[in-house]
């Protein structure tokens, strides 16, 4: 059930914010930031300074239809320290047998990382709830329309390249969910504390993907 709602919950966003900064002190500031503008799906990546402790209190605090993950876990002890820490799902840029283990063995959602038509495949079978296909900066919408058609089945969420303009024409190629970092956690605003923006930035994504 745990996964099967994680799942459900991601599908229905089809966002999923990826939040990476050295200040871990704002975290908050930017997860309240974004949930008011609607994005209600969150993750929080390892390279984050006291990310397990990050991922542990904002499980505790998270309002209901909430979900916080782990990003950049690499390994099955990384995951495994995650879910313990209250993490609802696992995001890796890489396909790693034994991370993706371990979250099935939690019931956790997981999104291993892959990039070619093959390695895309192996994270399928190797028990993806989504695979994210990572970098996508040079890939482009149409990229995902191609391997729709000989992949129906797999479900793909771009990662890396994916802004508030482009990211419904993603979804409309064949992704079920984007993962959108530094075009939605935008660093100047973060800096200045301009959280309206963050709050609008989100508002914008979640209106685009309205209707898909």
């Amino acid at each position: 059930m745990r996964r099967d709602k994680a799942r459900d919950a991601i599908f229905a966003s089809k966002i999923i914010a990826v939040i990476r900064m050295s200040d871990a002190g704002r975290v908050f500031e930017v997860t309240e930031a974004l949930g008011k503008g609607g994005v209600n799906v969150l993750e929080i990546t390892m390279t984050v300074p006291g990310a397990l402790d990050i991922i542990h209190t904002l499980a505790e605090k998270k309002p209901e239809g909430f979900l916080v993950g782990a990003g950049t876990v690499l390994d099955a002890e990384t995951a495994a320290a995650a879910i313990w820490s209250g993490a609802d799902f696992i995001v890796s840029p890489i396909t790693e047998p034994g991370m993706i283990a371990a979250c099935r063995a939690h019931d956790t959602f997981v999104a291993p990382g892959a990039f070619t038509p093959t390695e895309i495949v192996s994270a399928w079978d190797k028990g993806a709830d989504i695979v994210k296909v990572f970098p996508a900066t040079s890939l482009g919408p149409q990229y995902f329309r191609d391997l729709k058609g000989p992949f129906p089945q797999i479900r793909l969420m771009p990662t890396g390249g994916v802004t508030v303009e482009n990211a419904r024409e993603f979804i409309k190629a064949g992704a079920s969910a984007v993962g959108i970092g530094t075009a939605l956690v935008d660093k100047k605003a973060v800096e200045a504390g301009d959280w309206n923006a963050l709050t609008e930035k989100a508002r914008q994504l979640v209106e685009s993907l309205r209707g898909l």
